[in-house]
C-alpha cells in the first residue's frame, strides 16, 4: 500500500515498515502486525493446529498463514529472508546437508579381511609344502582355505537382513527409506511427537455445553447460525446437532470477521462466536478457560451458554506410550496449541513431558536439546514438522494424512497414521540388527573354525564348500525370518 494506491510487489522487494493488504482467501506473505481489519487465520502450515486463529488490530501475524475472512492491512516487521516461512526452509536445507551416510561394516571389514586371507593362503601352501615335502598337498590345502574364506555369506548377510526386514515392515504399512535408518531406529530412547494429527485426529467434537439451562436449544441455535459456514468448529457443531436443518428458519446470516456468525432464527437474533463477539455487542457472559475451543452463544442480547469443543485423541495412543515407556523410551509431546490444551492431552495419554505454543524452530530446538542426551525420533505430519523431521536422528511421518513436505523430509513413513506403528518399528529394527549380527558372527565363527581345520589338513573340500555355500544359505534362511513382523 503506497499512499492511497495498491500496487503489486514481490515479497523480496517489501521493506520493514511497509504496509501490505491481504484479502480473504490469500496467503499472508510476510510477518507483521495488523494495523487495520480483523479476520480468522489458518496457521496449520506453521503450527499444525486446525483451529483458526482470530486476529485483530495490534495482533502479530506470521507469513505463510492463510487469511480466511476479512481484509487485513499489515505493517511488515521482517524482511522476506527473515520471515517465518523462510526460516523453516533454511532449517530444512541446513539440517539436510549435515546428514551423512554411514560407512558399512562390510566395507571396513573387507579392507583387512581380503588381503589377510590371500596372504594366509599363500603361507599355508608354502608352509605345508615345506613340512610335508609335497607342494601339491600345500596347494590343495591353500585352495580349500580360499574356498572356505570366500566372503559370500558375509557380503550378503548385512544387506539381506536389512532388505528382508524392510520388506517385512512394509507389509505392516511402515516404509523405511534405506537400510542405514534401521540401525539408528534400533537405538531410539526418546520419542518426540507432534500433537495434532499424531496424538489427536485434528477433528473437533462437542464435549460439553456450559452455563446453559437448555443445552439442546443452545446447540440447535448454534448449528442453525453456523449452517452456511465451513469453519472446522462450525462443521463439528453441525455434526453434533445431527438433525436436518430447515433453511427457511434462517434469515439475515452475516459473518463477522475474526469474531463468528450472526443470524435471525425464528425471529430471534442469535450470535455464535468467540468472546470478542459478545464483548463487541456489550453482552455479559461467563468467560471460561477450560482446555479446548470455546464457542459462545447469545440470543436477543442474552448470554445462553458456552460450547466446548475438543480435538479427539486417537485410539490406543495411551497404550502405545505405555509400551514405549516400558521399553525404556522417554515420550514427549510438542504442539503449537495453547498450554492448557497440550497439558490436558499429555496427562490423558501419560506422556513424560510436553511443550506448548511451539513454532517449527522451537520444535527443532527441543529436539536438538534432547539429542544431546538421547537418540531421538520425531513423529509428525504437517508442513511445519518438516524441519524437525530432518533434524531428528530418525523422522517418522504419518503418511496417510501427512503433507508432502513431511513425507519427503522423513526417514520412515507410517501409512495408516496409527501411532502404535512407532513402537512396532523400533522393536522390528532391534530384531533386524540382532539377526544381522547373528549372520555376521555366525558366519565368521564357522569360517575361522573351518580355516583352522583346513590349515591342519582336517577339513576337506566338501567341508570347505559347506563353509562357503552352506553358511551363505543359512544366512539367507535366517534373514528370511524377518519377512514376518509380529505385532
Amino acid at each position: 500500500k503506497e499512499g492511497n494506491d495498491i500496487v503489486e510487489k514481490k515479497p523480496e522487494e517489501v521493506l520493514v515498515g511497509d504496509l501490505i493488504v491481504v484479502k480473504a482467501g490469500e496467503k499472508i506473505p510476510l510477518d507483521g502486525i495488523v494495523v487495520e481489519g480483523r479476520s480468522s487465520l489458518n496457521t496449520a502450515s506453521l503450527t499444525g493446529e486446525t483451529v483458526l486463529k482470530d486476529v485483530d488490530v495490534n495482533d502479530a501475524v506470521m507469513g505463510g498463514s492463510i487469511n480466511e475472512s476479512g481484509v487485513l492491512t499489515i505493517q511488515v516487521t521482517n524482511r522476506y529472508e527473515d520471515s517465518t516461512v523462510m526460516r523453516i526452509l533454511k532449517l530444512i536445507e541446513e539440517s539436510d546437508s549435515k546428514k551423512a551416510s554411514q560407512e558399512k561394516f562390510i566395507t571396513k571389514f573387507s579392507k583387512y579381511y581380503t588381503p589377510i586371507v590371500v596372504i594366509s593362503a599363500i603361507a599355508v601352501a608354502i608352509i605345508v609344502g615345506i613340512i610335508t615335502n609335497d607342494y601339491s598337498i600345500g596347494v590343495k590345502r591353500a585352495c580349500a582355505f580360499l574356498v572356505i574364506s570366500c566372503p559370500c555369506a558375509l557380503v550378503i548377510s548385512i544387506p539381506l537382513s536389512f532388505f528382508a526386514g524392510i520388506g517385512g515392515l512394509s507389509k505392516k504399512g511402515i516404509l523405511v527409506k534405506g537400510a542405514s535408518v534401521i540401525e539408528t531406529l534400533s537405538k531410539i530412547n526418546h520419542v518426540v511427537m507432534d500433537k495434532t494429527g499424531t496424538i489427536t485426529t485434528g477433528q473437533f467434537k462437542v464435549e460439553d455445553i456450559l452455563d446453559a439451562k437448555d443445552k439442546e436449544t443452545v446447540l440447535e441455535n448454534a448449528a442453525y447460525v453456523e449452517n452456511y459456514s465451513n469453519h472446522p468448529l462450525a462443521i463439528s457443531i453441525k455434526e453434533a446437532y445431527g438433525e436436518k436443518i430447515d433453511q427457511n428458519r434462517i434469515k439475515d446470516v452475516k459473518e463477522v470477521a475474526g469474531r463468528g456468525m450472526q443470524a435471525t432464527i425464528d425471529g430471534k437474533y442469535v450470535l455464535v462466536g468467540n468472546d470478542k463477539l459478545l464483548e463487541d455487542n456489550q453482552i455479559e457472559y461467563i468467560k471460561h478457560d477450560e482446555a479446548g475451543a470455546h464457542i459462545y452463544v447469545a440470543i436477543d442480547g442474552t448470554y445462553q451458554g458456552c460450547i466446548i469443543l475438543k480435538d479427539q485423541i486417537k485410539d490406543n495412543v495411551a497404550d502405545t506410550l505405555k509400551q514405549l515407556q516400558k521399553e525404556g523410551i522417554q515420550t514427549s509431546i510438542v504442539s503449537g496449541d495453547a498450554k492448557n490444551v497440550v497439558k490436558e492431552v499429555s496427562e490423558t495419554v501419560n506422556a513424560n513431558a510436553y511443550y506448548a505454543q511451539c513454532l517449527p524452530e522451537d520444535k527443532v530446538n527441543i529436539v536438538k536439546q534432547a539429542k544431546e542426551k538421547s537418540v531421538v525420533a520425531f513423529v509428525g505430519d504437517g508442513i511445519n514438522d518438516a524441519p524437525v523431521l530432518v533434524n531428528a536422528d530418525v523422522g517418522l511421518a504419518m503418511g496417510a494424512i501427512g503433507s508432502d513436505a513431511a513425507i519427503e523430509a522423513s526417514d520412515v513413513v507410517l501409512m495408516d497414521d496409527s501411532l502404535n506403528k512407532v513402537s512396532l518399528a523400533i522393536q522390528a529394527a532391534k530384531r533386524i540388527i540382532r539377526v544381522a549380527n547373528e549372520n555376521i558372527y555366525g558366519a565368521i565363527f564357522i569360517k575361522i573354525a573351518t580355516l583352522i581345520l583346513s590349515a591342519f589338513g582336517i577339513a576337506n573340500m566338501w567341508m570347505a564348500i559347506f563353509a562357503d555355500t552352506g553358511v551363505a544359505l543359512l544366512c539367507v534362511l535366517n534373514s528370511l525370518r524377518l519377512m514376518s513382523i509380529k505385532e
